[in-house]
């Protein structure tokens, strides 16, 4: 079965140029939202195995309340299926320092640049996030069942 990626993107345009890249470059199952609370409930429900989250997202709302994709990133990772959830951000802000101060300030795992001109290189991204997300929770499974 292949890995569940969540794409959040308030663009349909971009979203389904990530989609296109997840499942043709890649072999993933791809998930589409920029609705914050359906966004959370996806990771509470589903085996989500890694996140796209645009930066920029302009319409989305969690319980009423308008939020980016640094925020929606703190959300996710609030929740308990969320800690250990790779979350790489999609953003056109390129600027020197804008990678170091989104990651810092969302807790997300990377970075990537829009517009995606390595499909390769993001297929290649998600899926070293997605292997060593895999084996820390094989570690933690195996360390549980010493004690």
């Amino acid at each position: 079965m292949a890995d569940l990626v969540l794409v959040v993107e308030d663009d349909p345009a971009n979203a389904v140029l990530v989609e296109a890249i997840l499942t043709t470059v890649g072999v993933f199952e791809v998930v589409w939202s920029d609705d914050g609370d359906e966004i959370l409930e996806i990771v509470r429900a589903r085996p989500v195995a890694a996140v796209l989250m645009d930066v920029s997202l302009s319409h989305t709302m969690v319980a009423g309340e308008k939020v980016d994709g640094v925020e929606l990133t703190r959300r996710i990772r609030d929740l308990p299926e969320g800690l250990n959830l790779p979350v790489v951000l999609l953003t056109a802000h390129a600027m020197k320092g804008d990678r170091e101060r989104l990651l810092f300030s969302s807790s997300a795992n990377d970075y990537v640049a829009k517009p995606i001109v390595d499909q390769k290189g993001l297929v290649s991204l998600v899926e070293r996030h997605i292997r060593a997300a895999k084996a820390v929770r094989s570690e933690l499974v195996a360390r549980h069942r010493e004690q």
